[in-house]
């Protein structure tokens, strides 16, 4: 599975950003999605997560209210719409792809895939 990240950039507070992440390969067997971040000198932390299946969703409680995550199967993409954006959402933005796979000697196993990044600059 590789992930291409797109749409970061530079926005005042209060702004609006949409992130895109473009899957490819053995997009079949991905079982959840998710947008996660690195600010400088902090540990990378989950923004919102969604699931193949039902889409499910998951969210941080810092952007609860404020970000929607959203995939469209068809075209094995997923989004991220940021609105109200703030400073402290400044950060790089990696998207995550989990793949769940079935070994008949060994049961499952799960692979987690990342994007390379995508700048987000949130100046107030």
């Amino acid at each position: 599975v590789q992930l291409v990240e797109s749409g970061g950039g530079l926005v005042q507070a209060g702004g609006s950003l949409r992130l895109s992440c473009a899957a490819s390969g053995s997009t079949f067997t991905i079982s959840a999605m998710g947008w996660y971040r690195q600010a400088p000198g902090k540990q990378r932390e989950l923004v919102a997560t969604i699931t193949s299946g039902s889409g499910s969703t998951n969210y941080s409680d810092s952007v609860k209210g404020r970000f929607t995550i959203s995939r469209d199967n068809a075209k094995n993409m997923m989004y991220l719409q940021m609105n109200s954006l703030k400073p402290e959402d400044t950060a790089v933005y990696y998207c995550n792809a989990e793949r769940k796979v079935y070994y008949s000697d060994s049961g499952w196993a799960q692979y987690d895939y990342w994007g390379q990044g995508t700048q987000v600059t949130v100046s107030s």
